[in-house]
């Protein structure tokens, strides 16, 4: 575990983020994995700006209401990249965004945002009918030429094995959403070998770096969500009019 460097990883945040913030003063700041330290988000509260944090359970949507934020997103099961639990590390509690989305509206008194599985207009309207007050989407921007998306990533993303996915701790150590290549197949998505977080990130690098050069994702994250319907090549703007039309 010594011998692993420390890489680029995954900080939290802290107070040089929190200086970083103060010089563009953003309207929204958004949480994953809970909230920060209480002086922390008061700092992000003083500038003004609205704060919005996800939950993946009806505990953890209490738990954020409880705490100030503004919004919540609700992350069902079916988002790709990393899920925003923090109170639990029970997979098991994880549910889809139809089903968590009226639950967590239910729960709070606060704006719920939906996010995962979401691909299309059809999935927006659907989220909101259910009464969400916004839709959140990710991996429908993933091809867009705005994103700095890998080209392997890029391919994976456009190829059948896109429409398999699984949730895998082995590329950072927190589990996350991504198409299943050759190290999730070998050693099982959800392993004991990779080591904490964010410390696997950094660990998988060589081998990660040296499949790449070759044109081969079998040892990158290739994050994705279980609906890849809506990625396309396509400038993110007219994606965006498309969603809201």
């Amino acid at each position: 575990m010594d011998a692993i460097p420390i890489g680029p990883g995954r900080a939290p945040f802290g107070v040089e983020a929190a200086d970083i913030l103060s010089e563009f003063r953003p309207s929204v700041v958004s949480f994953h994995f809970g909230l920060p330290a209480p002086e922390l988000l008061a700092r992000v509260r003083a500038l003004g700006a609205k704060i919005f944090s996800s939950a993946t359970t009806v505990d953890e949507a209490r738990w954020l209401e409880a705490h100030g934020v503004d919004a919540i997103i609700a992350q069902g099961l079916e988002a790709g990249g990393h899920r925003g639990m923090f109170l639990s590390e029970d997979l098991t509690t994880q549910v889809g965004t139809f089903a968590l989305l009226p639950q967590v509206i239910q729960a709070v008194k606060l704006p719920v945002i939906a996010a995962g599985g979401i691909a299309d207009a059809r999935g927006v309207a659907a989220a909101l009918a259910l009464g969400a007050a916004g839709v959140q989407l990710g991996t429908a921007y993933l091809l867009c030429p705005e994103a700095k998306t890998s080209i392997v990533h890029r391919a994976a993303l456009t190829s059948d094995a896109a429409r398999h996915t699984a949730l895998t701790n082995l590329f950072t150590g927190r589990p996350a959403r991504g198409i299943v290549n050759r190290i999730m197949k070998d050693l099982g998505p959800i392993s004991s070998a990779p080591p904490a977080f964010p410390l696997a990130t950094a660990a998988i690098a060589p081998l990660r770096a040296r499949a790449e050069a070759d044109g081969s994702g079998d040892f990158s994250p290739l994050w994705s969500g279980q609906n890849a319907g809506g990625c396309k090549e396509r400038p993110a703007a007219d994606l965006t009019r498309a969603l809201a039309a």
